[in-house]
């Protein structure tokens, strides 16, 4: 029981260090893209910038998700 727990909080530590570097390393590219790439997706509906905005965000996650591993 007590190493349930202890691979519990483990695994909810590292999913939440997981998703902070996500955000940090999303914003991050955000800043370096030139042009504001939110307003490009909710005013211009621009569903070029969103495909690769989405390619991203996966490209990251698989990132992290393999360094977290």
């Amino acid at each position: 029981m007590d190493s349930l727990l202890t691979n519990l909080l483990a695994a909810v530590l590292w999913s939440f260090l997981g998703i902070a570097i996500f955000v940090v390393a999303f914003v991050l590219v955000d800043r370096l893209t030139p042009g504001t790439m939110w307003k490009e997706l909710i005013e211009e509906h621009n569903t070029a910038v969103a495909i690769v905005m989405g390619a991203i965000a996966i490209g990251i996650a698989i990132i992290i998700a393999a360094a977290v591993h």
